[in-house]
């Protein structure tokens, strides 16, 4: 039986990386719907290459985009941010891979759980802000939610070897970044240009810089807690250079099970795609022997003080994370337009936290609220410190 996929965020990292994999699945895989924000020029190519019955454009401030994909494409064209929740909620559509970056794509995570989908989540950002309401609204509808970050994929992988119950820790692995060895002022002053010099995985801008600043493996920890349902306490963060161990679980008689590979996404994107079943892939196999070593070493949490940040808005729940990702986005996107240090991005998050009156049991309207609100704390906390040095 074929399997009919949509891809939100086709045209990143993560969606070029599933077509891939799709393409080289064979016939049992069929790209169903394909959707970009803004880069209509690969999205035309995409849907020239793949065929789709729907092609989305969520940034459609002009005709331009809509026109331009028009001329090259003669099925379905959605446009606005609703298209992702059309898409989502498709009668036709059995698996729906989520590569939209940040806060942007949640309502439509949410239309694909209520709809009973398999969901393939590569983007941190729906467990974080809402990962409760999510994971009782997968159980609710019979949804399934795959990881596909390499990461939770690895954890995932792993917990097949033992009882929930029988779990003792969940040991997620970090590559350490490019400033795994900085000094506190090298750090903290560091360019746009040092920090997007990730040393193992090419990804897109913002999650090289979250790499960088070791806040995607705090918001890491707030993911595996919400969606293996466990506390905080039962995990803990490892560096690892090599980026082979992609994660790990120790269980309570002592053994720890790690799934191991090369640093491609197309992995843990394909085991996502097939699930349950394993089939040859693309992606470079691993040779132990040529590596020859594999380091483990904890993370300097003085410098790295993201990692506290993202384990204490994990412990306090609520609307804690949602303002821990939100205040990281905006501080990013500022440190990406050459207005702040990198060492600010910390600041920012930390400050947002602090100020915020932390709220549980909200709804998702009530938690966007709260997206919105933090975004704005970041953009006055900044103007503020404009005005002083005027």
């Amino acid at each position: 039986m074929t399997k009919k996929i949509a891809i939100l965020g086709s045209t990143g990292s993560i969606g070029q990386s599933a077509l891939n994999v799709i393409e080289a699945l064979g016939p049992e895989y069929e790209v169903f719907a394909l959707s970009a924000h803004s880069k209509v020029e690969i999205l035309a190519e995409q849907v020239r290459r793949f065929r789709p019955a729907v092609a989305a454009l969520t940034n459609s401030t002009g005709p331009d985009g809509v026109d331009y994909l028009k001329t090259r494409f003669s099925g379905t064209i959605l446009t606005g941010a609703g298209a992702l929740v059309d898409i989502a909620g498709m009668p036709q559509v059995d698996i729906v891979l989520f590569g939209v970056v940040g806060a942007a794509g949640l309502p439509a995570v949410m239309a694909a759980a209520q709809a009973g989908k398999v969901l393939a989540i590569a983007n941190k950002e729906p467990l974080v802000i809402a990962g409760q309401i999510l994971m009782k609204t997968a159980r609710r509808h019979g949804a399934t939610i795959l990881p596909v970050d390499s990461e939770h994929s690895a954890i995932f992988q792993s917990l097949q070897a033992g009882k929930a119950s029988e779990v003792n820790k969940i040991i997620l692995t970090a590559s350490g970044g490019p400033f795994r060895k900085a000094t506190a002022e090298t750090f903290a002053n560091a360019t746009k240009e040092q920090a997007l010099a990730h040393p193992t995985w090419a990804m897109g801008p913002k999650i090289t810089v979250d790499s960088a600043t070791m806040m995607n493996k705090a918001l890491e920890v707030i993911e595996a807690v919400r969606l293996f349902e466990t506390p905080p306490e039962k995990v803990d963060v490892l560096v690892h250079p090599e980026s082979i161990v992609h994660s790990m679980v120790e269980y309570v008689d002592g053994s720890v099970i790690a799934q191991l590979g090369t640093p491609d996404m197309k992995t843990p994107i394909q085991y996502a795609l097939t699930y349950p079943k394993r089939v040859p892939g693309i992606a470079k196999g691993l040779d132990l022997a040529h590596l020859g070593r594999l380091t483990f070493e904890l993370p300097n949490r003085s410098i790295f003080r993201s990692l506290d940040l993202g384990f204490e808005a994990a412990r306090v729940g609520g609307s804690a994370p949602a303002v821990f990702n939100a205040a990281n986005e905006a501080a990013v996107e500022q440190f990406l337009s050459g207005r702040i240090r990198l060492g600010t991005i910390l600041e920012l998050v930390e400050h947002c936290l602090q100020v915020h009156a932390v709220r549980q049991g909200l709804g998702l309207e009530e938690l966007m609220d709260v997206d919105r609100w933090a975004r704005a704390e970041v953009e006055q906390v900044l103007k503020n410190r404009r005005q002083l040095m005027v």
